[in-house]
């Protein structure tokens, strides 16, 4: 059974464009030094989905990601404390759902994304992926 993510960037350092461009090899998800952040990554499996949310500006969940390579040593580091996976575009979000609007919803006021707002990385129950894709006009059954 598949997991469920969702990774933050500030979109003047990476952006959903630059990572829909690096194509079916995706790219690695360097940098993050937070514990709990790297510990989510080093659960996650191969085909594993998350949603790409561009944070401090825009403040919305505009794309979908699948972890292409498991948890491996961060090349920008020596230090090995710090582990990255590798994620690549599936698709847009039809309609980017915004933070407020993922506040709004009761449905979702327990998701990360509103009680842990500065993890970078986070997990996504089923129910609240299933919520934020039909928000965005996706068939999470589809995706």
């Amino acid at each position: 059974m598949a997991n469920y993510w969702l990774f933050k960037s500030e979109p003047f350092k990476w952006s959903w464009e630059m990572q829909k461009a690096k194509g079916a090899a995706g790219e690695e998800w360097d940098g993050v030094r937070n514990y709990q952040a790297r510990n989510n990554m080093r659960a996650m499996k191969i085909g594993d989905k998350a949603f790409f949310y561009h944070s401090n500006e825009g403040l919305e969940v505009v794309g979908i990601v699948e972890v292409n390579e498991l948890s491996a040593p961060d090349s920008t580091t020596d230090d090995p404390r710090w582990d990255c996976v590798h994620i690549r575009a599936v698709c847009d979000m039809p309609k980017p759902v915004t933070l407020k609007a993922v506040k709004a919803n009761p449905a979702l006021e327990k998701m990360a994304l509103v009680t842990s707002m500065r993890l970078s990385v986070q997990p996504v129950l089923q129910d609240e992926w299933d919520e934020v894709c039909r928000m965005g006009g996706l068939d999470p059954k589809s995706i």
